[in-house]
């Protein structure tokens, strides 16, 4: 049973998000929050499997209760996704930079929102659909930041920060494999031994880390 947190200021959304997973039988709402700092607290009072992070809230806004969740060595288990009602939203970056396991616009038909929960409690990232590559090169391109390289980021060897940046780009194991001529099970190791190297907890964070020491 995947349990989920719900967070968003407005009472509709969480009533229709509550209504979705209530019919799932693999699934069960945990509890709800209206704000950021009640998200942080309700996901330390209950653990979570999956939250469902709203962005603008009173208090704190969910990019930092995403930062505040991600940063709790007792939720390393608790993975967010955060919603958004606007595809250019220029916090979706900030949320992944802050540790949520990807994103979703709110008018996500309701199907691929169970399956992006899924996705998420299997310990998957929801960055491979090709809108997503575009809209986290808008968003880098829009607001260009310093680099700030991962102090790990020697570790990796020459093929694996070259698979890296192919993870950015929102390419999958198997697109990477044949972008570079590799078998799909050589690319998956790549791929897990940069994770490790650079203790990514999934591969949003992967790309995060690609983007900030100029990987991609």
């Amino acid at each position: 049973m995947i349990s989920v947190l719900l967070v968003d200021d407005q009472d509709l959304v969480r009533m229709g998000l509550r209504a979705l997973i209530a019919g799932e039988e693999t699934m069960r709402v945990a509890g709800e929050a209206a704000d950021g700092l009640a998200a942080v607290a309700e996901a330390r009072r209950l653990r979570p499997d999956v939250v469902l992070m709203d962005v603008r809230m009173p208090g704190i806004d969910g990019v930092e209760a995403t930062r505040r969740i991600a940063a709790d060595p007792d939720l390393a288990a608790t993975r967010v996704v955060v919603l958004t009602t606007f595809e250019h939203d220029e916090y979706v970056v900030d949320g992944l930079r802050a540790g949520a396991s990807g994103f979703l616009l709110k008018n996500t038909p309701p199907a691929d929102l169970l399956t992006a929960i899924r996705t998420v409690h299997d310990g998957g990232a929801l960055l491979a659909p090709s809108a997503t590559r575009t809209l986290i090169r808008e968003f880098t391109a829009a607001s260009p930041r310093p680099l700030d390289p991962h102090p790990r980021i020697g570790d990796l060897t020459d093929r694996e920060r070259e698979v890296v940046g192919l993870v950015a780009q929102g390419m999958s194991n198997q697109e990477i494999a044949e972008h570079l001529v590799l078998s799909p099970a050589t690319a998956r190791t790549h791929v897990s031994r940069a994770m490790i190297k650079l203790s990514a907890r999934d591969r949003a964070q992967l790309v995060v880390f690609a983007y900030r020491s100029g990987l991609a």
